[in-house]
């Protein structure tokens, strides 16, 4: 990871106040107290792949804010994930509190107001990504921000590992072999949300929440099957077909603008990918449950604004 900053290259006195600047430069519009004053450090590092950025943060005792009046001038509508590798983090949301150590992760939302309180020394990772990637695999969780997820559960566990080994490894790796990581460290963020929503007392909302999980991730599991279809994925979730067209509508979308949405990100994908160099566009296409190349063609270039073969091009492949 490339450092952002590093105070002890400041003067004591202009060290919160650079951090302050460099935070908000680095997340999205925050306030930063310390009362620290001239024993305050820190330090940032980050990587980006895409739209999605990971930074590790070292620092001491502090209070960071997202207040009403930093959101309402603000246009970020981002979620982040923060993993904790030394220390202990309190975070504030939505009227909950979770308190976060090392081994341990948390999601907060830019859209609300929220509140990180740590009382001494600390080092986290912070995966900081557009609501829609997660909201299109899970759906809502606006009830498990500021929620601990523990290294008791194994799925919480493994989503912890392989997040922070996706950081340590992301710009070691090609481009292409690095935003499937990513991909996947979403699914597996998503599918412990799920886990989470399931295990909560089932109301309307989060009932709602985990079916559409499990729609969605059939989905996303039978996409190269040219027989998916909104009857069969109804079925294999137990739900009836008109049911899971009000999931989807919920989302402002249909099932088939879903799944030819999810076809087409991952044909742009592999057209993009050096291992897939020698296939033919038609191949790939094939290969992710499309069955008509010129159909295929007239959507990708409706959808990205170029033609699979220009995007080839484009990236060098």
């Amino acid at each position: 990871m490339a450092v952002m900053l590093d105070t002890g290259s400041c003067l004591p006195e202009r060290r919160l106040a650079l951090w302050q600047d460099i935070v908000c430069d680095t997340f999205v519009g925050l306030d930063c107290k310390s009362d620290r004053r001239g024993a305050f450090w820190g330090s940032v590092s980050q990587a980006r792949m895409g739209s999605v950025s990971l930074t590790q943060v070292d620092s001491t005792a502090q209070r960071v804010f997202r207040t009403p009046s930093r959101i309402a001038r603000a246009s970020e509508d981002f979620v982040l994930m923060a993993l904790g590798n030394h220390g202990v983090n309190g975070v504030f949301q939505d009227g909950r509190e979770a308190v976060v150590s090392a081994g341990q992760f948390v999601i907060y939302d830019t859209t609300r107001p929220y509140e990180l309180r740590f009382d001494d020394s600390f080092s986290q990772t912070i995966f900081q990504m557009p609501r829609k990637l997660l909201q299109r695999r899970v759906g809502a969780f606006e009830s498990l921000t500021a929620t601990t997820f523990t290294g008791d559960r194994p799925l919480e566990r493994l989503t912890y590992d392989f997040a922070r080994n996706v950081s340590r490894t992301i710009e070691l790796i090609d481009p292409a072999a690095a935003a499937r990581l990513l991909d996947q460290a979403l699914d597996l963020l998503a599918m412990t949300l799920a886990e989470r929503l399931h295990a909560r007392s089932p109301d309307q909302s989060v009932h709602r929440s985990a079916l559409l999980y499990r729609l969605k991730n059939h989905v996303l599991t039978h996409l190269a099957d040219p027989e998916l279809s909104l009857p069969r994925a109804a079925a294999a979730v137990g739900i009836s077909p008109r049911y899971a067209s009000d999931l989807m509508a919920s989302e402002g979308t249909s099932f088939r603008g879903y799944v030819q949405m999810q076809r087409l990100e991952r044909c742009k994908r592999d057209l993009a990918d050096p291992a897939s160099q020698a296939r033919h566009i038609g191949e790939i296409a094939f290969a992710w449950g499309f069955n008509d190349l010129a159909h295929f063609s007239r959507i990708f270039k409706q959808r990205f604004g170029v033609s699979p073969r220009e995007w080839r091009e484009q990236t060098g492949r």
